[in-house]
């Protein structure tokens, strides 16, 4: 026969608070409500205050752990305001004189023997602490070198404030390039004024036996007349001036950047879109 049936299971008063059996508890460490709202930082924010993620335009940030400026709170309290560029920064030259190297080298500090070839192009990002005010983001655009005879230059050129051009001083084809892909750059991107974006331009493989075609006053001259704001001997594998140009190329952008205060949309805000002074020459290889 079936077995009676169970009594039912009392139910509490409907003004009782559910409990946990006697001896369940919550685990020792676990934070209640109000630790969790300390632990993640909910305090910090007032009610009401969305998060901002940073978007790729140059802006005035205060400093980490400082009153907020904007607003009444904090506003006159002498903190310094950080300031953050993103610039986009094409590597543009040949087929093979090292421009992926160099971009690997100034991000990473690595180098590989092993060559690949780039195709269409590739990305790159580099935080610089350029003092104690500024950051700057660099957004470093590895473009083939096979590019030049293609369609899509205008493409990734578009918005760009700077640029590396490349060359392999143990091949003469391509320092003869160069005035070309200068002449490519200057015609698909140019600065708010009209006048071409700052370029410098990279004697990269110094290390090597050079094909004696070009001496520094020759050099000298020839950036002079095609426009470059300077030039540098470089290596990737001894990793000779990359970080000097580098830094060279960012005060020239800089400098074009407080030339135009005006201008945001057009210096110092690149964007992600692929539907979108006078330089001293350096030869530091022995």
């Amino acid at each position: 026969s079936l077995p009676p049936f169970l009594p039912p299971f009392p139910s509490l008063p409907p003004s009782s608070p559910a409990r946990l059996p006697r001896g369940v508890g919550r685990p020792s460490g676990e934070p209640d409500g109000e630790s969790w709202r300390k632990v993640a930082g909910w305090e910090s924010l007032e009610a009401g205050e969305p998060r901002v993620p940073a978007g790729p335009r140059s802006a005035a940030r205060r400093s980490a752990g400082g009153p907020r400026m904007a607003g009444g709170e904090g506003a006159g309290s002498g903190v310094p305001e950080c300031r953050e560029h993103l610039f986009k920064v094409l590597v543009i030259g040949e087929l093979g004189v090292g421009k992926t190297s160099i971009i690997k080298r100034y991000v990473h500090q690595l180098f590989s023997q092993h060559y690949r070839a780039t195709i269409g192009v590739d990305f790159a990002l580099k935080v610089i602490n350029w003092d104690s005010k500024t950051l700057v983001r660099l957004q470093l655009w590895d473009i083939a070198g096979q590019e030049r005879f293609g369609n899509m230059t205008r493409v990734y050129y578009k918005e760009a404030v700077g640029a590396f051009v490349v060359f392999d001083v143990t091949r003469g084809s391509t320092f003869e390039a160069v005035s070309k892909w200068k002449h490519d750059l200057d015609s698909k991107v140019l600065l708010p004024n009209g006048s071409p974006i700052p370029a410098v331009l990279l004697a990269n493989k110094c290390d090597q036996k050079k094909d004696g075609s070009q001496n520094p006053s020759q050099m000298d001259q020839f950036c002079r007349e095609g426009g470059f704001v300077g030039w540098f001997e470089t290596s990737a594998k001894d990793n000779i001036n990359i970080d000097e140009a580098a830094r060279f190329l960012v005060e020239n952008i800089l400098a074009n950047y407080k030339t135009f205060p005006n201008e945001e949309n057009d210096v110092g805000k690149p964007k992600l879109d692929l539907d979108p002074l006078k330089a001293e020459s350096k030869s530091q290889c022995c």
